[in-house]
């Protein structure tokens, strides 16, 4: 071998004892500390994750409240020129001669309760002359009459309303029901 390949190994054989050296110095030798190092690492993404959520849940709870001040907000909004003409109505039920006015004022206001309903999302629910479904009506009575198909809706006690699909309340109806000398048809 010539000196120079003689150096350029010894260079070679120092490099890599140096390398082994700085590898020793970097990793802690003792498993424990490693151990420890990691459950301190481990423990302290625990409390920020546990912070965070704690955080989420709060800013989740604020801003359900939020929506719903915002939504009964919007509902008496909505509702307010409803109740004024109301009032109005009142007033001029006390001074008026003519009933039929009154009642034709009563009327309209309705309506216009009804259609502020409907532009909120909230339906009346189909009563006279439907058949009747458990689901969004409350049979509060039942009429023998041959007038109607049995199971038909023949009047509304108390309207129901529906938000969308739920059902807000439900409809008091007087359902019919077959003479009682009918005889019953076979299903």
């Amino acid at each position: 071998m010539t000196e120079s390949e003689n150096t350029e190994e010894r260079d070679d054989a120092e490099e890599q004892a140096a390398g082994t050296e700085a590898a020793a110095e970097e990793a802690p030798a003792d498993p424990l500390e490693l151990a420890q190092a990691e459950a301190a690492k481990m423990k302290d993404m625990l409390v920020r994750t546990a912070a965070d959520f704690d955080n989420f849940r709060k800013r989740t709870k604020r801003e359900l409240e939020d929506a719903r001040r915002g939504g009964r907000e919007d509902l008496l909004k909505e509702l307010l020129p409803v109740f004024d003409n109301l009032e109005r109505a009142i007033q001029s039920a006390q001074r008026a001669t003519d009933v039929k006015a009154v009642a034709d004022g009563l009327t309209m206001i309705l309506k216009q309760f009804e259609g502020t309903l409907a532009r909120v999302g909230i339906n009346r629910v189909p009563t006279t002359g439907s058949p009747f479904d458990p689901s969004v009506h409350e049979a509060i009575q039942q009429v023998e009459t041959d007038e109607h198909p049995p199971g038909t809706v023949v009047a509304e006690v108390q309207p129901g309303y529906a938000a969308g699909e739920k059902l807000v309340r439900a409809a008091m109806v007087v359902v019919a029901k077959p003479k009682s000398g009918e005889a019953k048809p076979d299903a």
